[in-house]
């Protein structure tokens, strides 16, 4: 029997997190209930995560714990922990560890405690098939779409079936079943009402603007970030650039000395949407892989000092960091004292 612990890592955000609930609901169809919990792998105590692991409650017969951005678990000691707890449950199946990145690969001890059965990598959809994908969708709550609109909506949404999903959504609240949706329904629906997050400030950072002008737009964005109540903690902001960063240091490994990777070469290291092609094509046209490992250097230095300082000077400190990303190419501005 494999140890109760799953690693899915990978690009496509829906289909992987549609395995996790299926882990879950197995759990809870077995055991009649459970326990979940989430942890983030840039923001825990292992210690806590263990104890939760190895805690069975006097009311709930199962648990399952999640450790997202697993990327970040690196420190040796707190892969050896949650080794130790792997051993200990070989022959218990009322709980499970599920390992989840937006990465392909996480730290190779942490995915050496993992059963090879127990691994799978999520990758981008092809162009084809998310035209088909975004078809069905539509098809399957009563909606017809045209063709233009199809490919709007793949040119404004990041390449997974979670962001599809919940994109696509917006109109079944706005339109009536039956309803084909055209290509300005599109234009009014998504372009007006769309929801920010890290990646769409990383778009905002790539625009053919002016430095200040892009730093002046990602500023805005940040700031309706934080206002929302949804993924809006520096944490998350910072945990997503940090992943946009890692994949354009990616693609500029991948075409490195002029070499010119082919569709399959693309596709395993999480290029396959001709979207996404063109957005790190124009982000290495800005940075250089020197920047880049500036540009992460910062980003690791301001998440650091937001969880030292508390949440007093996080604007602050978010918006200089954005200032030393777009103007400066991840160069710390010079700080002078006066006598």
């Amino acid at each position: 029997m494999a140890a109760p612990v799953y690693l899915y890592t990978g690009p496509e955000a829906g289909e992987r997190n549609d395995q996790v609930i299926a882990i879950k609901e197995s759990l809870k169809k077995k055991y009649g209930s459970s326990d979940d919990f989430t942890y983030y792998g840039n923001d825990l105590n292992m210690s806590d995560v263990v104890t939760q692991l190895m805690t069975e409650s006097l009311f709930t017969p199962a648990t399952s714990v999640v450790i997202r951005n697993a990327e970040a678990v690196k420190d040796k000691k707190d892969i050896d922990m949650l080794s130790e707890w792997v051993k200990s449950a070989e022959n218990k199946d009322s709980t499970v560890l599920i390992l989840v990145s937006d990465e392909l690969k996480v730290d190779a001890k942490l995915e050496k405690i993992v059963p090879p059965s127990n691994k799978k990598i999520f990758w981008e959809m092809f162009e084809d098939r998310k035209e088909q994908w975004v078809i069905n969708y539509f098809k399957k709550n009563g909606y017809g779409i045209e063709p233009e609109a199809v490919s709007s909506i793949l040119e404004m949404i990041e390449n997974n079936t979670e962001q599809l999903r919940n994109e696509c959504s917006r109109f079944f609240m706005c339109f009536p079943a039956g309803y084909k949706v055209t290509n300005s329904d599109v234009e009014q629906i998504l372009s007006h009402n769309r929801e920010e997050s890290a990646f769409t400030m990383f778009d905002a950072m790539l625009e053919s603007l002016p430095p200040a002008k892009r730093l002046e737009n990602s500023l805005s964005i940040l700031q309706k970030i934080l206002l929302s109540k949804k993924d809006n903690s520096p944490v998350v902001i910072i945990a997503g650039l940090v992943s946009c960063f890692r994949r354009l240091s990616m693609w500029q490994t991948i075409h490195s000395q002029g070499h010119i990777p082919s569709d399959i070469e693309l596709k395993s290291n999480g290029f396959s949407s001709k979207t996404a092609q063109k957005q790190y094509a124009k982000a290495a046209k800005l940075w250089s892989p020197g920047h880049v490992a500036a540009i992460l250097a910062l980003l690791a230095k301001t998440d650091l000092e937001i969880r030292s300082t508390g949440s007093l000077f996080q604007e602050n400190q978010l918006t200089l960091m954005l200032y030393e990303i777009i103007v400066k190419n991840g160069a710390y501005c010079a700080r002078y004292e006066t006598d």
